[in-house]
């Protein structure tokens, strides 16, 4: 169960953002709360880790489309070299298939920018007492139940973008034909297409891959 939250003292944050002026607009915001402090500010995902082993923050908010390594791969990193950080993963706008992947990644919490600077700091005080903090409008959205694609139909979707044939793909990925053929029907099905191509576009469309 979560525990309350009582601060004794400053929350560490780790900033993460590629756009330097929104960096330090957020930094500054973020600084005038009593009990937050931004002990580092970065511009690429693959700064993060070297960030956080630097300064031990409590809290890492990642932009999730940063340059070297995107803000997903840089929670998956954290996770698992600084595993008592906390992360939030914050996008310009929320797709369904970002919130179940950054979940995978062992994010606490998915937030769209669009909001007050308040409730970025209630989430980052909630994520502390162990709660998941997601946007209200994501958490609802038919992309986040279980039957977003799975990563193998993504990995089988990406080699069909080439326009490689089935057996191709079997080949490239270590896979049987049939394998290959029902992942593709699956993700067909899934994102309500008509083939691999339209799967593709939707897939994308919906932050899958």
């Amino acid at each position: 169960m979560p525990r309350t939250y009582r601060p004794a003292r400053s929350i560490r944050v780790l900033l993460a953002e590629d756009q330097g002026m929104l960096r330090g607009a957020l930094a500054v915001l973020l600084g005038m709360e009593p009990d937050i402090e931004v002990v580092a500010q970065v511009g690429a995902g693959d700064q993060v880790v070297d960030a956080a082993l630097t300064h031990c923050p409590d809290v890492a908010l990642l932009d999730i489309e940063l340059a070297g390594m995107s803000g997903l791969d840089a929670a998956a990193a954290l996770r698992a070299e600084a595993p008592d950080c906390r992360v939030l993963i914050l996008a310009t706008s929320g797709r369904p298939g970002h919130l179940r992947r950054a979940m995978e990644a062992g994010a606490a919490g998915f937030l769209v920018k669009d909001g007050p600077v308040e409730e970025l700091a209630a989430a980052i005080r909630r994520v502390l007492t162990g709660e998941t903090v997601v946007d209200p409008a994501l958490a609802a959205a038919p992309g986040a139940a279980p039957d977003a694609l799975t990563p193998r139909e993504c990995d089988v979707l990406l080699a069909c973008a080439d326009g490689a044939t089935v057996s191709d793909v079997a080949a490239r990925l270590g896979l049987s034909e049939s394998s290959v053929r029902d992942d593709l029907s699956a993700a067909v099905r899934k994102t309500r297409t008509r083939n691999a191509g339209e799967a593709l576009r939707e897939a994308r469309r919906q932050g899958w891959l």
